[in-house]
């Protein structure tokens, strides 16, 4: 055997070997009692973590929001990160009751403030509907109307599942493109208050500079408590209603963790793309992230400008800011990853290897040998369009004031159609939460803010090249003057009402006609610019449609090369991810221990934010007043952890768990090599980070002084 011919196998067992590891992780609940856990450390049976016929520990999970949470009490009581609840406890502040600022805490449930915006969402069970789903779909269809047929299908699925179970929420996810359907029915709580949140000084110590960082001392953890009507069903906010029961909640154990210790989380991830080929992974590097990167960058600092001199204006920015920020950042660390890892070019490596494979044998290649090249077609057609679609995606959802009239101009065209094939948004099991974002949308808005947002996407699209304008604003912008177009914003601005709460909402669901005797400019505008978001939306289906059919066929031809299954990839549905306490080496002679501890929060502490420790913990450590709390080795209070179980965006407060079912911390990040997780998982590099339990519970009761919340919740 030639050097050349060993070095080729070598590569590709290299090749084959990093395939398989990307692949593991975040493992569907229905996979769990496949994995063989006792022999990875766990110490109770795995039917206690998910038990088909009876309670287990994923009865305490919930999702909150876009994040994730666990019941921590009989009555209902939720500890997920401070980040999560930040949105909620925006809307419940002002400029005289700065919450952010200065923390919430409720000491009676009568005092527990609703947490507006915010549902709980139970896992209550799932089936596998795949031949439902694909039933709707015939060879002769094209792409486009496979599209429809599949989504329609879901839709009817989902219809008649929540008319069979009156009061739960049904959805059905896609776990492998074109391939595999599964549906969930959930248990969704609508009324779900504040209990405790810490100010921002701890909560959010370290601000920005610190997020996606390692060592870190955050204590990113809030208490939420869901409610529900007097006779146990879901219920919108009342002061009738009671503290929900759940069927399970965690044990709190305030012992936490030990460096080399088990753990696993239950959490709601959001998406990753694993299974994607390096088209997807090109447009996304060339394309994509770097122009959301750069468009809130500079929203974020224009923000910021116009709020440093009022509070006022910053509480309608914070949330704002603080979601844009981190989606910046981690948009910047998946850069930084996808050029030092050189993943788009290792993921053509594998697919030439694949290629060669298929084209090994006259059958195979036969089915799936155009396969690669299709998808290649499909990201090629969307490099050529990226950065017009990404200026209409944006200039949508940038400015409040064209969102909500796209909104109303939506309505008005789908809510003519049979529920069953509208948009989402549009449909009757949908329209409460519409509105709500109508209402919220307002809540947050301020004027000028939403100009310049306005304009910085209009001077975008007129700079585009010839083959990429935007017919409908060159029409009426190109060749005017900055002044000029300043005047036109100005002038749309004054003479629009759609910052009117009743006449937004009592808009909702008219007519074309009955807007149009609104003479409103940016209703005019969104009659403009909904042919063009009509023709995106089918041109996307097209997309969608020939991936889907292909990305089918590439899992299955992948399974004949690896000769392995795959774990779908994540997508906001219940998962399990397991790990041990573990610290890394993200430099040449540079190592991160996996816990850090008050003694840090103190040395990092200075008088400006966000790194201005409330006095009051400052000597609190002085006098070493640690409680219980104190780690035994570290002779301090344990402030955050470091671990390496596979993560994504959703496993925000997610409960870390010990290997005897306990919660030990709360999941709120990863480290910044790990941004990457999202594309390609590394046992070297991928960490994520929590708060250790005995910092949630030493600043709940020495800072604080909320004894009651650990008597709550068994702590002694």
């Amino acid at each position: 055997m030639t050097i050349k011919r060993v070095l080729s196998l070598f590569f590709i067992v290299i090749l084959l070997f990093n395939f398989l590891l990307a692949d593991e992780g975040m493992y569907p609940i229905s996979d769990i009692l496949k994995l063989k856990l006792r022999s990875k450390g766990l110490k109770i049976d795995p039917k206690e973590l998910y038990n088909p016929d009876g309670t287990s520990l994923i009865d305490a999970i919930v999702m909150v929001g876009g994040c994730t949470g666990s019941f921590v009490s009989k009555d209902g009581l939720i500890l997920t990160n401070h980040h999560c609840a930040f949105g909620a406890v925006q809307a419940a502040s002002s400029k005289e009751n700065d919450y952010i600022t200065n923390g919430l805490l409720s000491r009676t449930r009568g005092e527990e403030i609703p947490a507006k915006g915010l549902t709980v969402r139970i896992t209550a069970s799932y089936r596998d509907v795949s031949k439902e789903v694909l039933s709707a779909v015939t060879d002769k269809m094209d792409l486009a109307e496979r599209t429809k047929a599949i989504d329609k299908r879901m839709k009817e699925i989902v219809s008649d599942t929540e008319k069979k179970n009156p009061g739960k929420r049904a959805e059905v996810s896609e776990m492998f493109a074109g391939k595999s359907y599964v549906l969930f029915i959930y248990t969704n709580l609508k009324d779900v208050r504040l209990v405790y949140v810490p100010p921002r000084s701890i909560g959010e110590f370290g601000g920005e500079h610190d997020n996606w960082v390692w060592p870190r001392h955050t204590g990113d953890f809030s208490f939420m408590r869901a409610y529900v009507a007097p006779d146990g069903s879901p219920a919108e906010y009342s002061p009738g209603n009671v503290p929900y029961h759940p069927q399970r909640f965690l044990k709190v154990n305030p012992d936490g963790v030990e460096e080399g210790d088990f753990v696993f989380l239950l959490g709601y991830p959001g998406r990753t793309f694993r299974h994607q080929t390096s088209f997807y992974l090109a447009y996304e590097e060339n394309h994509r992230l770097p122009y959301v990167a750069n468009l809130y960058d500079w929203q974020i600092r224009t923000m910021e400008e116009l709020g440093k001199n009022n509070r006022e204006v910053a509480i309608k920015h914070d949330a704002r800011i603080k979601s844009l920020a981190n989606t910046m950042k981690n948009y910047r660390g998946k850069l930084l990853g996808l050029k030092r890892l050189h993943l788009v070019e290792n993921k053509r490596n594998e697919e030439q290897l694949l290629q060669q494979f298929i084209e090994a044998d006259p059958q195979r290649k036969a089915e799936y040998g155009s396969v690669l090249e299709g998808i290649g077609k499909v990201y090629r057609e969307m490099s050529d369009h990226a950065e017009a679609e990404l200026i209409l995606d944006y200039h949508r959802s940038s400015s409040q004031r064209l969102s909500s009239a796209l909104t109303l101009y939506e309505s008005a065209i789908e809510m003519q159609k049979p529920d069953i094939e509208r948009l989402p948004a549009y449909m009757e099991r949908n329209v409460a939460e519409t509105k709500q974002s109508l209402r919220q949308g307002l809540r947050n808005y301020y004027e000028p803010t939403d100009k310049a947002f306005l304009k910085h996407t209009l001077m975008q699209a007129l700079a585009l090249p010839e083959n990429q304008r935007i017919e409908v604003i060159d029409k009426q912008f190109k060749g005017r003057s900055e002044l000029e177009i300043d005047q036109t914003i100005n002038q749309a601005y004054a003479q629009s009402r759609l910052t009117d709460e009743s006449l937004l909402l009592a808009s909702f669901g008219k007519t074309t006609a009955e807007l149009e005797q609104l003479n409103d400019p940016f209703l005019r505008a969104a009659m403009m610019m909904y042919p063009i978001y009509q023709r995106l939306r089918e041109t996307r289906q097209q997309r969608e449609g020939a991936l889907s059919r292909l990305s089918a066929l590439l899992v299955d031809v992948k399974q004949q090369f690896l000769k392995a299954s795959f774990v779908p990839d994540a997508n906001r549905t219940l998962r399990l991810t397991f790990g041990r306490v573990k610290g890394y080496t993200p430099a040449d002679a540079t190592h991160y221990g996996p816990i850090t501890t008050l003694r840090g929060v103190i040395e990092k502490t200075r008088a400006e934010e966000p790194f201005n420790t409330p006095q009051k913990v400052v000597d609190l450590h002085r006098a070493k007043d640690f409680g219980r709390f104190k780690h035994r080795k570290l002779n301090d209070v344990p402030v955050a952890i470091l671990y390496d179980t596979d993560t994504s965006g959703g496993n925000s407060g997610s409960p870390i768990i010990n290997a005897r079912g306990e919660l030990v911390g709360v999941n709120f990040d990863r480290a910044f090599e790990a941004t990457i997780n999202d594309y390609a998982w590394s046992a070297s590099y991928s960490r994520s980070i929590g708060v250790d339990i005995r910092y949630v519970l030493w600043v709940t009761q020495k800072f604080t002084g909320a004894d009651y919340l650990l008597n709550e919740m068994g702590v002694q």
